[in-house]
């Protein structure tokens, strides 16, 4: 069984990023989105303006907390050999509904995938206060180009 991180919350989120659940190279670092070729920070760092994408972990965290973007997975627990969400078995769901009781500022979700979109509405459902929107996953399993998920998260985001 492996676990999700805790979550990363400003004090005013009004964005509610969500994945899956944490690759091997993240749960190896204890980090979300370790990955070297995962395009997350990358992409953040793009649209918020940072000049480069911040070497220290805790710096990227800040960028995150200024914007008010709060992060997240939709599973606390799974199985799972690899890190594709294909292979996720036997999944148990974060707390995300209770999150956003307290964090009633958050206006919308970006599911980072489909699949934690999927999870997300199987186990929650829709939730009508809140925007949802659905970008492309940022792990390197999708071979997308860098370019075009910047703009389907720029849409989504910005």
């Amino acid at each position: 069984m492996i676990e999700s991180f805790e979550p990363i919350i400003p004090i005013q989120p009004t964005i509610l990023i969500l994945g899956t659940m944490p690759g091997i190279a993240s749960l190896q670092q204890q980090r979300y989105y370790g990955h070297p070729r995962n395009h997350f920070w990358k992409i953040i760092a793009h649209l918020y303006h940072a000049e480069v994408i911040p070497e220290k972990y805790e710096d990227r965290i800040k960028l995150l907390i200024s914007n008010n973007i709060a992060l997240w997975d939709v599973l606390q627990f799974c199985e799972r050999k690899g890190s594709l969400d294909i292979s996720i078995k036997n999944p148990v769901p974060n707390a995300v509904l209770e999150l956003l009781v307290q964090k009633n500022s958050i206006e919308t979700i970006i599911f980072n995938g489909k699949e934690s979109h999927r999870l997300f509405t199987q186990y929650f459902g829709i939730l009508e206060h809140i925007s949802y929107q659905i970008v492309p996953t940022t792990s390197p399993a999708n071979t997308m180009r860098f370019e075009q998920k910047l703009e389907f998260w720029r849409q989504a985001i910005l």
